[in-house]
């Protein structure tokens, strides 16, 4: 299986529209040397962009999904669309990640669980996501997360107990904290005997410089690919039957003890 990690330079002095159609140029030109295109957290606006979220918000069938969803289609692959701040009509904005077939058809949504920022930002300005999503390949089980969801070790084991065995993960990480980046993509791998796929972006969100590095770590924790910090395409091949044969050599996953009481004091 081949995937292409899409690391977009987000800048300013680009607008949205341009970004879009340019992105969807790079997605085009993986036809035929990817299955699996992967893109950055809110690659329109920039992850630090707060103030950019809710003029720039859209539907989760807006401009974003309508262009991303025929580049899929024309490259013949599938495409995880990064994120996008999202309107619900009925609701807050959410930070929203999308998942086209290579038929262009939304195979998921996945609204981000743990907002980043504490008491101001993405934390205070977007809804939490409640529910956990996978994907079906033919070649393997996608489990989505994005950015700050990576230091939160317990929704990727959620993730595994319901098939996962390729973990996804498109962020907008800051320069300041790459090694917990890189340390964080590992271990996440490791301890779920998975591939993880980390996609950021490159550039400067509102003042704040990107770790870029996109990673691509396999079940034992080796890194098979790491990328730069500019904007970079990095492609890589991998088995995903490798994740069964760690499994079984292994089984450390059999050996999880769960439901541990409290000790009493």
């Amino acid at each position: 299986m081949r995937a292409s990690l899409l690391q977009i330079d987000v800048n300013e002095g680009e607008t949205v529209e341009s970004r879009r159609a340019r992105v969807a140029s790079l997605v085009r030109d993986q036809a035929g040397s990817a299955d699996l295109v992967v893109l950055p957290e809110l690659w329109t606006t920039g992850a630090f962009a707060y103030e950019e979220f809710g003029s720039e918000a859209e539907p989760l069938e807006g401009p974003t999904y309508e262009v991303m969803a025929k580049a899929a289609s024309d490259a013949g692959v599938w495409l995880h669309a990064g994120s996008i701040p999202e309107r619900d009509p009925e609701g807050p904005l959410y930070n929203t990640s999308l998942v086209f077939s290579p038929s262009g058809d939304l195979a998921a949504a996945y609204r981000k669980i743990h907002r980043f920022g504490f008491d101001k930002g993405e934390a205070v300005l977007m809804g939490a996501g409640e529910e956990l999503v996978t994907v079906r390949l033919p070649q393997t089980t996608v489990g989505v997360a994005t950015c700050y969801d990576l230091r939160f070790p317990e929704l990727f084991r959620g993730l595994v107990d319901v098939g996962a065995e390729t973990l996804v993960v498109p962020a907008g990480w800051p320069e300041r904290r790459r090694a917990h980046w890189t340390l964080l993509a590992q271990a996440r791998a490791v301890e779920n005997q998975a591939f993880v796929l980390a996609c950021g972006t490159a550039g400067t969100h509102a003042g704040v410089p990107q770790a870029g590095h996109s990673i691509v770590v396999d079940p034992w924790g080796e890194v098979l690919a790491q990328a730069g910090a500019g904007e970079q395409v990095l492609t890589v091949e991998f088995d995903p039957g490798k994740v069964a044969v760690t499994r079984d050599q292994f089984p450390a996953l059999k050996d999880r003890v769960l439901g541990l009481a409290t000790p009493r004091r």
